[in-house]
């Protein structure tokens, strides 16, 4: 069956739910995962010319950092449960572009992620990053609510 799980995680408290189902169906397939998240690029405007030197380098740094301790987190429950587990951070200004792509490149066969279960106007306006998948992915997707 499947053998190689994308776990797209982005911190929130419904990632995780994702993280721990998905973690679970790879225990009982015998699966390998790779956890990833996806960090959007910072945009920092500079008012009237003015810039603070080391400013964006900071703030990109410490996005970086949280990024990294969620994946070090999530990759210790996988260890835990006893599956086969990397991890991966990835810079994109639209993380499911991102998702697809690395779930694609990296000889995933399934990817499992949560949906925030947004609807109507909310889903429109905001947008679904599990959606997107949905709509882009030729790789199968398991959508967790």
């Amino acid at each position: 069956m499947y053998q190689h799980i994308l776990l797209p995680i982005d911190g929130s408290e419904l990632s995780q739910i994702g993280l721990a189902r998905g973690i679970e169906l790879a225990q009982a397939l015998r699966a390998k995962v790779t956890i990833m998240t996806v960090i959007e690029p910072l945009h920092l405007s500079a008012s009237e010319g003015v810039q603070l030197p080391g400013v964006h380098q900071q703030l990109r740094q410490q996005s970086r950092a949280r990024a990294q301790a969620w994946l070090d987190a999530a990759a210790e429950r996988a260890r835990q449960a006893g599956v086969d587990c990397a991890t991966h951070v990835h810079e994109e200004s639209q993380p499911y572009v991102a998702i697809v792509d690395y779930a694609a490149n990296a000889g995933c066969d399934l990817i499992a992620m949560c949906s925030h279960g947004r609807s109507g106007m909310a889903a429109m306006v905001l947008g679904s990053q599990t959606q997107k998948v949905l709509a882009k992915s030729k790789l199968p997707v398991l959508v967790y609510r």
